[in-house]
């Protein structure tokens, strides 16, 4: 039951405790309580997380695509 509900809070409170945990090779909780600590020291920790979220949410529009030309390559050199 607890771990339900802690799947839930991790997936309704943005991942960004997952993300961070599964890039450094940490586990999640480490770094929720890395955040939790660091917003007592100062309110630029919870703006830096505000970012992460919005980066995290967004980052499939946000990452640069190469974009197909509607110009062949053939059609520029035959002329």
């Amino acid at each position: 039951m607890l771990l339900i509900i802690r799947n839930f809070l991790e997936k309704t409170f943005f991942g960004v405790s997952s993300w961070w945990g599964a890039k450094l090779g940490v586990k999640p909780s480490f770094v929720r309580l890395f955040f939790i600590y660091a917003a007592f020291a100062n309110a630029l920790t919870i703006f830096i997380y505000l970012v992460m979220v919005f980066i995290l949410r967004f980052r499939n529009m946000i990452k640069y695509r190469k974009r197909k030309s509607p110009v062949l390559y053939n059609e520029i050199f035959s002329l």
